[in-house]
């Protein structure tokens, strides 16, 4: 009896070791299932993180180049502006003060005899700023006496800063030689030139 109660008393520890092993071993592969996919998932997350901190990273250095490169085409665009404005300023000035009393004691009766050589001397007519017509009147009434006699008209034109204009009588046709309109020819050339140059100082 004592030899069979013992035997059965070992059974029962030998089934409950086994059963507790097994329910152990069964949490135990649970748990580490659990942790491997709670690692999983943490490093999926943590990748996740990481591709969007690169992304975001990669999209302000491509915004920060972006504005830097704006900023820099706007300062070379207003530099080149501000040269072309003072060149144009600098052209214009210089062609006034080339405008001398002795040039257009020269130049206008040159031109109104070439311009007469194909047009009725009646028909023409020499524009000039008010002051310039007053100081010139004499010395271009003596050049061009043969056409005035023909008809040829000097008139006061305050439009006009510097320079003249040689036209019809109607407007329909002159030739202008203001300050402004010489300026605005060597201004046509100098703007694309000083793009072009700031353009190649800029590579």
């Amino acid at each position: 009896m004592d030899v069979q109660l013992q035997e059965l008393i070992d059974k029962i520890k030998k089934d409950g070791v086994a059963a507790a092993e097994k329910s152990a071993s069964e949490k135990i592969a649970q748990a580490q299932a659990e942790a491997e996919k709670i690692i999983a998932n943490a490093k999926e997350e943590a990748d996740k993180i990481v591709k969007a901190a690169k992304d975001e990273t990669t999209r302000l250095e491509k915004a920060s180049e972006d504005a830097i490169r704006q900023a820099s085409r706007n300062l070379v665009l207003s530099f080149r502006d501000s040269i072309t404005k003072e060149l144009s300023a600098i052209v214009t000035a210089e062609t006034t003060k080339a405008y001398s009393p002795e040039l257009l004691t020269k130049l206008i009766p040159e031109t109104v005899k070439a311009w007469t050589s194909k047009t009725e001397a009646a028909e023409v007519s020499v524009l000039l700023n008010e002051k310039d017509l007053k100081d010139l009147e004499d010395s271009l009434k003596s050049a061009l006496k043969a056409e005035i006699a023909k008809g040829l008209t000097l008139k006061a034109d305050n439009s006009i800063n510097s320079g003249f204009r040689v036209g019809v009588q109607d407007g329909a046709a002159f030739y202008d030689f203001s300050a402004e309109a010489v300026a605005d020819l060597f201004s046509a050339y100098l703007n694309p030139r000083v793009a072009a140059l700031m353009k190649e100082a800029a590579k």
